[in-house]
């Protein structure tokens, strides 16, 4: 078996219109295809760039939202969600678009985590205050109107063997 990449990644919101308005404007992906569900839910698509769509249900009687549970409730500061729930979506970025990208996500009323574009690095942190030679992915944080936490990502080199560098943990059964 071999995949191509990924088709669509499909996300719930709570406003259809809303996230239409925040996916096209602000980031202006283009709305692809839509669905009306039989329930009367509905079942949108977005180009968002490489050949990969990202996708919303809406149903009028979907649970709220669950901050900390079920999505990230803050970035940096609280980064963890429940175990089956999606942490974030991260865009693939040219390193030159960052900036840019956090001036269009300002002007138009978006929310843009501190710090705004996050060094990420091999350090016992896994980040760095400033650019350097060590630096594998610089990214920006911010949340669409549904608070899902998405994220645009410059990668700055390729991965070699070295960048496997950790067993995987092992759970420990809970009391």
């Amino acid at each position: 078996m071999q995949t191509k990449g990924i088709n669509h990644l499909a996300l719930v919101c709570r406003d259809m219109a809303e996230t239409v308005d925040f996916y096209t404007g602000a980031l202006g992906m283009p709305l692809v295809k839509t669905v009306a569900l039989p329930d009367g839910g509905q079942h949108f698509f977005f180009d968002c760039g490489g050949g990969a769509l990202l996708a919303f249900f809406w149903w009028p009687d979907s649970p709220a939202a669950a901050p900390g549970i079920a999505s990230v409730a803050d970035f940096p500061a609280k980064p963890k969600s429940a175990v089956g729930s999606m942490n974030h979506v991260a865009f693939h970025m040219d390193e030159d678009q960052l900036e840019p990208s956090i001036a269009r996500l300002k002007a138009a009323g978006v929310h843009v985590s501190a710090p705004v574009v996050v060094n990420h690095d091999d350090s016992p942190a896994g980040v760095a205050r400033e650019r350097h030679e060590g630096v594998w992915i610089r990214s920006v944080y911010f949340r669409d109107p549904n608070g899902i936490m998405l994220e645009f990502a410059a990668t700055l080199r390729d991965f070699h063997a070295g960048d496997v560098a950790h067993a995987p943990a092992r759970a420990v059964e809970r009391a």
